[in-house]
């Protein structure tokens, strides 16, 4: 069986939870009394922040992570394959998400592909694989995942949450496109009212401002960085729905605007943007998509 394997796909297709299952067969044998980690089974995800979200992690409570997997944790791991698997003769690497390695970690990680310990396998997660370095990726073989229909998507919301309204799974479809961990996610959100306000920024405009005030209100003064790129993906998916029986003029702005988000949406995680100023952008992107007639006063 080659040694590495890369799980492409959209984030929330279930690629970590196959990770695992896959990792555990791979290692085979009974799993430890009182179900911990299994010792021959090594994940490696983004780190606590500061010493002050590492001790909620140590608490069980939710914690901030940092927005990339150090070159640290690579050589760490590194120093356990040049010991002997605790309890067979196989080990599991799963690094999630792959495509979140710094620099230095993408190329420490190539040489243990380069000349992998026996018995040694890695499961890369990747949302984003072309992130990955070509020679990563080159090394491993890909499974991919696909989008779910959004039938299926509203079927995994409702059977995780009975109590979400019609207009909240709307959004989160709307939202997830594919994706049913997304679409928990986005219900957690509660994007319903903003599904409907950036749908009417979209078909109407703002004219006088008002919808862009609203929808900040609705954000509210600080959102979390999760509530952030919700939104995001959100008015993502409300432009892309325009597109279809539209004039060519509006499908230029609809593009337009969209490929505003997606920049956007690539800087959020990693620029200090004022929360109240990137709310207001968006609006104006989503405003700026609607009718000619509309357009010109945005």
């Amino acid at each position: 069986m080659h040694h590495a394997w890369l799980l492409a796909g959209k984030r929330g297709l279930g690629k970590m939870h196959f990770a695992r299952e896959a990792a555990q067969e791979l290692v085979g044998g009974p799993m430890p009394i009182g179900g911990g980690q299994h010792p021959d089974i090594v994940v490696l995800d983004p780190a606590p922040k500061d010493d002050k979200e590492e001790k909620k992690r140590a608490d069980g409570k939710p914690y901030e992570r940092k927005r990339n997997i150090s070159v640290g944790q690579i050589r760490q791991m590194q120093q356990r394959l040049t010991t002997r698997p605790t309890l067979g003769d196989r080990r599991a690497i799963i690094i999630d998400p792959a495509d979140d390695m710094e620099a230095g970690a993408s190329n420490a990680l190539l040489k243990s592909l380069e000349e992998p310990p026996t018995g040694t396998y890695f499961l890369l997660v990747a949302h984003r694989p072309a992130r990955l370095l070509p020679t990563i990726r080159s090394r491993c073989r890909i499974v991919r995942f696909q989008p779910l229909s959004d039938s299926e998507v509203e079927r995994a919301i409702r059977a995780n949450d009975a109590s979400a309204d019609v207009a909240t799974i709307e959004a989160a479809v709307a939202a997830a496109k594919g994706s049913p961990g997304a679409a928990l996610e986005f219900v957690e959100q509660d994007l319903g009212k903003l599904y409907k306000l950036m749908q009417q920024l979209v078909e109407q405009g703002d004219t006088d401002f008002t919808l862009r005030g609203t929808l900040s209100e609705a954000i509210g003064p600080r959102p979390s960085r999760n509530a952030i790129q919700a939104v995001l993906d959100l008015s993502r998916s409300i432009l892309a729905s325009q597109l279809t029986g539209c004039d060519r003029r509006t499908q230029a702005a609809i593009i337009a605007a969209h490929g505003e988000l997606v920049t956007l949406a690539g800087q959020a995680p990693t620029y200090n943007f004022d929360a109240g100023l990137l709310v207001a952008q968006i609006g104006t992107l989503l405003a700026s998509a609607a009718p000619a007639s509309e357009r010109a006063n945005v």
